[in-house]
């Protein structure tokens, strides 16, 4: 690639802007993973309830990402972020000074926290639409790798909710939340390229089109599995390997930065061989670990006593069990492999439509957030149902077969047909 050429060819602050918003709104989109472990303590949460509770930001994230892509459209990105950032700001406040004291507060709280999440439909067409088709996969894939916010939340979240409390932790997600705001509002800038106002005709005719359908099942593999992941891992660990708090986000940092860190490596991938090649294998590779990890045995737990002074008590990092690191490494590959799925779906999105990306965007954004929303509820029902896990991994990784079934079905018709004109690999 030309750096230079690809400097000239969009405008960088507001794609460093996208970059910004997507990436801290991820990080409110989720906390509720990592919290859910000290809001446990607080309110009376029975495993299936933990799960629904991490699962409900995801889901409304999904549905309001078509909302929010629709107003982007007509009043533009520019001004429907900034709003949807003040939402989210005064959500924050209301959980710090406020608090949330019942599990209908919680769910009523992960509602609202579903604005951050739905950011994508904003961040994404809107550096998209600076840059030509032959840089769209690795400008989707640098603002789309926002996602790496989880990574931030699983690093700090249980560490301030230890030192500090769960409710201290959305007062301080509000320093980093008012500083990018300001910073979007000074460098974010809407592209010059005309904008056809969507409204619900569009996403009908859009919803027509078979295509888009495909396109919304494979985003629901993989920023389904990504996002799912991100807000499940946390109980994961530390219900099937007894870990702390501390060492279940730490953990699930190394998960979600292999997720992250990748999406642009995929969208990259997919310019040069294409996003079809690409997600072929990809699927391959995250079927195979999500077998894996299924197939682990439960870990040891520790002594009590040996862990009394921590306030979700487990194996620290530094004692983890051989079996503990061997998921971590089993999700590590299948996290890399999602993120870079996500990279090279959205390499092909504005290629098949652009002239409707923001409306396109919003419909496998949200089935990318749904996706998220039954794996962490599939593995909740799991469980419950059966004592482990194994059967929600089972599910998702027949999930991705099915998924590679799809993209041997409609290969050849998508490159002799669009992508035969879209000026790049498909």
């Amino acid at each position: 690639m030309d750096f230079q050429d690809f400097r000239r060819s969009g405008h960088w602050p507001t794609l460093l802007a996208a970059f910004l918003y997507f990436d801290f709104s991820f990080m409110v989109w989720v906390v509720l993973g990592p919290l859910s472990l000290y809001i446990a303590q607080d309110v009376a949460l029975d495993v299936s309830q933990k799960f629904t509770v991490v699962a409900i930001p995801v889901l409304f994230g999904a549905l309001l990402r078509i909302p929010l892509g629709m107003l982007s459209d007509h009043i533009g990105p520019k001004r429907t972020g900034l709003m949807a950032q003040v939402i989210v700001m005064a959500t924050l406040a209301y959980g710090w000074l406020v608090g949330l004291h019942s599990i209908l507060a919680l769910e009523v709280f992960g509602v609202l926290l579903g604005m951050a999440g739905a950011s994508f439909a904003v961040a994404l067409p809107q550096a998209s639409r600076w840059y030509p088709p032959r840089y769209q996969g690795i400008v989707l894939g640098i603002a789309g790798a926002g996602n790496m916010g989880v990574v931030l939340d699983s690093l700090f979240v249980p560490w301030a909710a230890e030192a500090w409390g769960w409710q201290a932790v959305f007062g301080l997600l509000l320093i980093p939340m008012v500083s990018v705001f300001v910073l979007y509002a000074l460098m974010a800038k809407d592209a010059p390229e005309q904008r056809v106002p969507a409204s619900l005709a569009n996403y009908k005719a859009v919803l027509g089109d078979r295509d888009t359908w495909w396109f919304m099942f494979f985003y629901s593999i993989t920023f389904g599995g990504f996002v799912g992941l991100g807000n499940a891992l946390p109980l994961y660990f530390t219900t099937w390997y007894h870990v702390s708090g501390v060492a279940a986000g730490l953990m699930v940092a190394l998960v979600v930065f292999a997720g992250s860190m990748f999406r642009p490596v995929g969208g990259w991938l997919a310019d040069r061989v294409g996003g079809i090649r690409s997600l072929q294998v990809l699927f391959c590779v995250v079927a195979v670990s999500y077998v894996v990890v299924g197939l682990l045995p439960q870990g040891p737990a520790p002594a009590m006593d040996a862990v009394a002074n921590a306030k979700v008590a487990g194996w620290g990092i530094h004692e983890l069990p051989g079996i503990a690191w061997a998921a971590v490494a089993a999700f590590f590959v299948g996290a890399m492999a999602l993120g870079m799925g996500n990279g090279s779906v959205f390499q092909l999105v504005p290629l098949r439509f652009r002239r409707e990306i923001g409306v396109v965007t919003g419909l496998v954004g949200a089935a990318g957030g749904v996706g998220g929303f039954f794996l962490a509820k599939t593995l909740g029902w799991s469980r419950a149902a059966t004592g482990g896990f194994g059967m929600g991994f089972y599910v998702f990784a027949g999930l991705a077969l099915v998924g590679l079934i799809g993209l041997a079905a409609v290969k050849t018709r998508w490159r002799t047909t669009w992508g035969a004109v879209a000026q790049a690999r498909v």
